[in-house]
């Protein structure tokens, strides 16, 4: 009874998670570890060779650069504190603590979301519209783009934290999840949150729906394009979209599916099952596929590594 009392009235949060003690969690335990690590060197690795390499000061990998910082904040928001909680056996998070998870956690995606849509408009105008790309694209029209989508991502973030922060948790403070995320915490409040859950809604839809429409119309406009390319290039050109539409789909589909369902269709194990994807899948992918597949970037790894070699001599 005095546990329960405790749990009632304490600021604390408990994070349930996602490992147990069993031998196939230790194996899951080690797999996000890794993928954390990847993830950090991948992004890491990418923000030098961009800021190094001057044939890489381009409107394009100025927007990559960017969601690499956004992905490192993203998964350094969430993995790390995963990773202490199974190592000490402790899961609980404290409000302010919680609170941060939530802000830094929907400042990234709300930004990526924009971030990934200025990407797909440059490639289309690149693609389709090369001649005037240097007019369309300016370094002060990226620098636009990359700072619009920090910003409106940060205004959004307040305010969804300030609101979910700001309902009373009257029953248990255990969140079937591994980080702080707003489904899961509404879940545990006292009053009706419907009015909240419209809000959420229309966030959806300015930052998942409109981007990613943005993002298909533009790459069907560059499909069309590239159809009329000859073979080598058109397969080329295939074959990097839709690696990038994979990448797309597999970050915003699962984030549609879980901020604009209604509360009662949630369940904790698809919630946390299709979170993997956004906060820790996507962001190791996301180098992979849209820069160390591309010459420009593997002759700027290159170039690099012969200078240290040369030096070293």
């Amino acid at each position: 009874m005095m546990e329960n009392e405790n749990h009632t009235f304490s600021s604390d949060f408990i994070l349930l998670g996602l490992f147990s003690s069993s031998q196939t969690s230790q194996v899951f335990f080690s797999f996000i570890f890794f993928i954390f690590i990847m993830t950090i060197t991948e992004n890491a690795l990418l923000i030098f060779l961009i800021h190094r390499d001057s044939r890489l000061h381009t409107p394009m990998y100025f927007l990559l650069s960017h969601l690499s910082f956004m992905d490192i904040l993203h998964i350094s928001n969430i993995v790390p504190k995963m990773i202490a909680d199974y190592l000490s056996g402790s899961r609980t998070i404290s409000f302010t603590g919680c609170g941060f998870q939530i802000f830094l956690s929907l400042t990234m995606l709300g930004g990526e979301c924009l971030l990934l849509a200025a990407m797909s408009y440059d490639r289309y105008v690149a693609i389709c519209h090369p001649l005037r790309y240097p007019v369309l694209m300016r370094d002060n029209t990226s620098g636009l783009l990359a700072s619009g989508s920090w910003l409106v991502g940060v205004f959004n973030s307040i305010v969804h934290t300030s609101f979910a922060l700001h309902f009373p948790f009257c029953h248990s403070r255990a969140i079937d999840h591994f980080f702080c995320e707003i489904p899961a915490m509404l879940k545990l409040s006292c009053v009706d949150t419907s009015r909240y859950e419209r809000g959420v809604y229309v966030s959806g839809i300015i930052f998942l729906l409109i981007p990613f429409s943005i993002i298909s119309i533009s790459y069907v406009q560059i499909l069309l394009t590239i159809f009329q390319m000859q073979a080598g290039a058109r397969q080329k050109s295939l074959s990097t979209c839709s690696f990038h539409m994979v990448v797309v789909i597999m970050y915003y589909g699962p984030f549609i599916f879980t901020y604009m369902r209604p509360r009662s269709y949630h369940t904790p194990g698809q919630d946390k099952f299709l979170a993997i994807f956004y906060t820790i899948l996507t962001p190791s992918l996301n180098p992979i596929i849209y820069s160390f597949r591309n010459k420009d970037v593997l002759m700027a790894v290159k170039n690099i590594v012969q200078n240290n070699f040369l030096n070293k001599k």
